[in-house]
């Protein structure tokens, strides 16, 4: 098959976003999907920024044991009781109705959980917000996904798992200032529920001026919308002749096509139904079990523990160790998310699996006195100091297991945090994302549920000794990023999604895409010679590679919305310059 005579890589917008119109409103509209992370990262920590407010234990009398234990999974419960209905409405309803009946459901929750009088209703008030959170979680991906700019998708997508530490954050200062401020009161611990409730308002109020997502639009039939939303958010005239919005549709279409002819059914059997398939559920779920079992789950849920194993007893120093590490992983996720686009997926994968594991240097040295331990980066640094202390009760060993915890996290967050979701959602096609987005979020889940079982009881048994479990898991991780991990980075989502089902999928993607837009662009030459704009249609190489302006008759001067890239338009030797021409009805792209 001939190469394409143009890419998306000929149409997109050159330039700091902030300077195109409808990219910089679309980015506005997407804050609002992005803010169900932050809606996580604050509902899954506010209980245990909780159990520190003495007004919060006395009202529901102290509980503890199995009850404190049932207050924290519950919200995990409503999430997994909600996920196989998810991908349902999303794929039925769309999107945005999803993201909307998700918020809705969680200010109900909200409300209870914030007028709550016992602690069976404050039980199942949690359940309530994570059936509707997960709703939420399901659509506000995908659209982001499925509706970003080309060039911002991977650094958007990324972004939002990134912003969980920012909910995280706020409900521990919340919970802070709360007690600072409230005292005994019972305002102490209803003030933080209430402010739950500010993220899913504003879904509730502004998610239907958000886009719907074109692929979903183009899958219901609904064509000249999705082309409309694409010309005014992805193309800079804004007119749905755009070779960009051409392009996209043309990929959109053929995409879907080819999704429909290798899986006839839309069942959640579609999921293992082909070889690519099957081994994008393998990736998805290998994932979503390594995002949890890496050494994390240790330090997010039992922090105390660890730091106690290490001889830190002091409440104060435990809660600065604690705040500054949700800092310190904000930072890291989103110096992941800004790089996705530089480094590629696959590298920061196997970086972020190796940092975690292999420490780029290790000595030790004995003496009749004392043992001198000096190790880099990773877990198995983290497992041996924490081991010297506990065996040999050695001081500076655990000192140093703390840096050791930030560099761990510093690795996991510069690729797992970021692209767990971005990763997964762009590798599945679009007939079986929202299906295949639900199953990694039931494996996230039920390894949480695992862990939040088996660890604190795991370390109480055994110690240290459990640290030397996760590092035999890092080595198998490794070897699976190596084997597995596709490089995505540089493609269009469809482009990205048909990667899994052969070599010439992804081939005809391209070429379908850039036949449509070369067609187009044709036509609109033709019809400018028919205008009498024969002078600005070029057939030797521009005298200059300056932007210069070209004046039709028809309305005022603009610039060429490309500089100097050289593109062939005939299989001749003559080739053309791409510029933008402005006429009465609307900016035309000419060769």
């Amino acid at each position: 098959m001939a190469i394409p005579e143009w890419t998306i890589v000929d149409f997109i917008h050159r330039g700091p976003w902030w300077k195109n119109r409808g990219i910089r409103i679309l980015n506005f509209w997407l804050l609002f999907p992005l803010l169900t992370a932050c809606n996580n990262g604050l509902d899954s920590s506010l209980v245990n920024g909780l159990q520190i407010l003495p007004a919060w234990q006395h009202y529901f009398n102290e509980p503890n044991g199995k009850m404190l234990g049932l207050i924290s999974a519950v919200q995990v419960i409503g999430s997994i009781l909600g996920l196989p209905f998810t991908p349902i409405i999303s794929d039925n309803l769309g999107r945005r109705p999803t993201l909307f009946i998700g918020s809705v459901i969680m200010l109900a929750g909200v409300a209870l959980q914030a007028s709550s009088t016992s602690i069976g209703m404050f039980i199942g008030s949690r359940g309530i917000i994570g059936f509707g959170l997960t709703f939420a979680l399901n659509a506000a991906p995908l659209l982001i996904t499925e509706l970003a700019y080309p060039t911002q998708r991977g650094k958007l997508t990324s972004m939002y798992n990134s912003l969980w530490y920012v909910g995280s954050i706020v409900s521990a200062w919340v919970c802070f200032g709360a007690f600072s401020g409230a005292g005994e009161s019972v305002w102490t611990w209803r003030i933080p529920t209430l402010v739950q409730a500010l993220g899913p308002l504003l879904q509730v109020c502004l998610v239907w001026f958000v886009p719907e997502s074109p692929r979903f639009l183009v899958a219901e039939g609904r064509e000249s919308e999705a082309s409309r939303i694409l010309a005014r958010y992805h193309a800079s005239s804004g007119d749905e002749r755009d070779p960009l919005v051409v392009f996209e549709m043309a990929q959109i279409r053929y995409a879907l096509k080819m999704e429909k002819e290798a899986s006839k059914s839309s069942s959640w059997s579609s999921l293992y139904s082909t070889p690519g398939n099957r081994k994008r559920m393998l990736i998805v779920i290998a994932l979503a079990v390594s995002s949890q079992w890496s050494g994390n789950g240790l330090v997010s849920y039992y922090i105390n523990l660890v730091l106690e194993g290490v001889g830190i007893t002091d409440t104060g120093t435990k809660a600065a160790i604690n705040g500054g590490l949700q800092v310190w992983n904000l930072i890291a996720a989103m110096t992941g998310a800004l790089l996705v686009d530089k480094l590629g997926r696959r590298t920061l994968f196997i970086i972020s699996n190796a940092g975690m594991l292999i420490g780029t240097f290790a000595a030790s040295c004995a003496d009749t006195s004392n043992l001198t331990l000096h190790l880099c980066v990773d877990f198995i640094a983290w497992t041996i100091t924490t081991a010297l202390y506990n065996t040999l009760g050695i001081a500076s060993a655990a000192k140093a297991t703390v840096p050791f915890v930030f560099i761990f996290y510093f690795f996991y967050d510069i690729a797992y945090t970021p692209m767990l979701i971005a990763y997964t959602l762009e590798i599945l096609p679009f007939s079986i994302r929202a299906k295949g987005f639900a199953v990694m979020n039931l494996v996230v889940s039920l390894v949480l549920a695992f862990n939040q079982f088996v660890n604190p009881w795991a370390l109480d048994a055994i110690g240290w000794k459990y640290y030397l479990v996760y590092c035999g898991w890092l080595i198998i991780e490794l070897v699976f990023v190596v084997t597995f991990i596709v490089e995505t980075r540089g493609r269009t989502l469809e482009e990205t999604a048909a990667l899994f089902d052969g070599e010439q999928q992804p081939q005809d993607l391209v070429q379908m895409g850039g036949e449509a837009a070369t067609f187009n662009m044709v036509r609109t030459r033709d019809s400018l010679r028919d205008l009498g704009l024969e002078s600005i249609v070029r057939e030797k190489e521009p005298p200059s590679r300056d932007l210069m302006e070209l004046r039709s008759p028809y309305g005022e001067p603009s610039s060429p919305s490309y500089r100097g890239g050289e593109r062939r338009y005939s299989s001749g030797d003559s080739k053309g310059q791409l510029y933008r021409v402005r006429t009465e009805e609307s900016d035309v792209v000419v060769i």
